[in-house]
Parts: structure tokens; C-alpha cells; sequence
């Protein structure tokens, strides 16, 4: 009996101890505390988008493809976490903050443009990408040579954002905007001619012409319509957002950023800028 009490009191002290290292402050904390230096963690998670080609996109054998992919795992890298240590998280646009609020990732890559309101209620590391709102057209169309020429053409964007009713409103009045479930339905009606174009941020574009099926059917405008600074979120007040910037340093200084542009949108002939500095936000 003295036996069964005792080890019935050290489980009872394990679960206590387990509960403090993971619960309250999340993962995020444990990792951040010192990554890559005695933190002691043997996985870390990272929220990521599972349904952008290009940029982070979960494929059918269950694999992780993508920039933001390839950028997270070179940060893990670097803070001491094998690609096999990764567990990854789908963070859809609406749940970034509170993903990072209740710990349930250590950090997000997920075409994470910073902004004031975002900052309010995480970090933010880098940026490490400039991208622009755009449109895609198709190939073989030159018709669409300025924002002003969309008026009167059908334009495409997903149903909840705004950068199709940014272009009405500020570019083109006439423009007949078409809001569809996803971006792969507006390249499947951009494709059979049912839409004119196509608009988001560039980088995801890019991202969807470079698919094997898409290639060499579509083409980027270059209008530049707005600056995109995606930067990777963290908690606020996190010790890794000083340690993700390092890594990403390193990343652009040995050229493994220009590998990961050129790999996953130089297909779609994406003129993408040049790598930004850290903490530079282009307004």
C-alpha cells in the first residue's frame, strides 16, 4: 500500500509539473524561453495556410508545400527543431490572433501581412516579403493595362475580402465584381473565360499560376496596389521574435530566400522585390 500511495503521489506531482510547463502562458512561452538553448522541447508548432499553392498549401499524401512553408522550416531550423519535430497547424486568416493568444502555436507564417490593429494583440518578426495586391489575367489577354481597364470586366476575389471591392471602390466603379469560394474557383473561371481577372496579393497569385495545371496560362498585371509586409506572428512580449529575426537574416544572407522565391513562384514569372529589411514596414 505505502508503495501504491507513493507512486500514485509522484504521477500526481508529474501531471502537476507537465500542467505548469504547458498550460497558462502556452507552447509559445516554453519555446520562446530559450529555443535552441536548453529550452527542452522536442516539438514545435507552427500555424500555417493549408489551402494556398505556393505559399502554404497541406497536399493530399499529407506533406506541406509553400514559401511561408519552406521560410518556417529554415526558422525552426535555426531555433533547433529537425523538419520532424514540426507539427504543423492550419491557421485560417480569421484565427491568427487567437492561435497565438491561447499558445496553441509557437509562431505563424501564414501570408501574415503586418498592420497597426494586428499589432495591438501580437508581435510580429521580419517582414520578410513585400508583396502588392494584384490582378491575374489571362495570358493571351492584354486588354487589362491598367487598374482603370477593369471597369466593365468581371473580377474575382474570394467571398469575405476586400480586394475586390478595393478596386471598385478606388480604381475602377464599373468593375463587376464576382466573389467566389476560393481562389482555385476564380482561376477555374478565369481559365474557361467566365471571369477577367483575378485579384489578391500578389504573392498568391504567383503561387497559383506556378501550379502544374496553371503554367503558362497566366500572367500577372504589376499594378502594385498596395503593399503587403508579411511578417511572422508570434506572442506578444516573446523572447522569439528577437530569435526569429536572427534567422531570418541568415536566411537572405546565404541565399536560401532567393532558393524558396524562385522554387515556389518563378514558374509564374513573379517579379518579386528584393528581400526587405528587418523592421522595415513599407506603408
Amino acid at each position: 500500500m505505502n508503495v501504491r500511495r507513493t507512486t500514485a503521489a509522484a504521477a500526481a506531482a508529474l501531471a502537476l509539473s507537465l500542467t505548469t510547463v504547458v498550460g497558462g502562458s502556452g507552447a509559445a512561452q516554453a519555446v520562446g524561453a530559450g529555443s535552441g538553448s536548453g529550452s527542452g522541447a522536442e516539438t514545435i508548432t507552427i500555424g500555417i495556410k493549408f489551402d494556398q499553392p505556393g505559399i502554404g498549401l497541406k497536399t493530399p499524401d499529407g506533406t506541406y508545400t509553400g514559401f511561408d512553408v519552406d521560410v518556417a522550416t529554415y526558422v525552426a531550423k535555426e531555433l533547433g527543431f529537425a523538419p520532424g519535430d514540426i507539427k504543423w497547424k492550419e491557421a485560417k486568416s480569421a484565427d491568427r490572433e487567437t492561435l497565438l493568444q491561447r499558445g496553441d502555436v509557437d509562431f505563424i507564417a501564414a501570408s501574415y501581412s503586418i498592420n497597426d490593429e494586428r499589432e495591438k494583440k501580437v508581435d510580429f518578426a521580419g517582414p520578410y516579403l513585400l508583396a502588392h495586391q494584384d490582378i491575374l489575367v489571362r495570358a493571351d489577354d492584354d486588354s487589362i493595362k491598367e487598374p482603370e481597364d477593369l471597369n466593365n470586366k468581371k473580377l474575382c476575389s474570394v467571398t469575405g475580402s476586400t480586394s475586390a471591392q478595393n478596386v471598385k471602390d478606388e480604381l475602377a466603379p464599373q468593375a463587376q465584381l464576382q466573389e467566389y469560394g476560393g481562389y482555385s474557383e476564380c482561376l477555374t473561371g478565369l481559365e474557361n473565360e467566365i471571369i477577367d481577372a483575378v485579384t489578391t496579393d500578389d504573392s498568391i497569385l504567383a503561387g497559383y499560376a506556378a501550379q502544374d495545371e496553371f503554367k503558362g496560362k497566366f500572367k500577372l498585371g504589376g499594378f502594385k496596389l498596395s503593399n503587403e509586409n508579411y511578417g511572422i506572428g508570434v506572442q506578444q512580449g516573446s523572447e522569439l521574435k528577437a530569435e526569429i529575426n536572427t534567422a531570418l537574416e541568415k536566411m537572405v544572407s546565404d541565399g536560401s530566400w532567393d532558393a524558396y522565391v524562385e522554387k515556389n513562384f518563378g514558374p509564374a514569372n513573379y517579379e518579386n522585390e528584393p528581400a526587405p529589411k528587418i523592421g522595415n514596414v513599407v506603408e
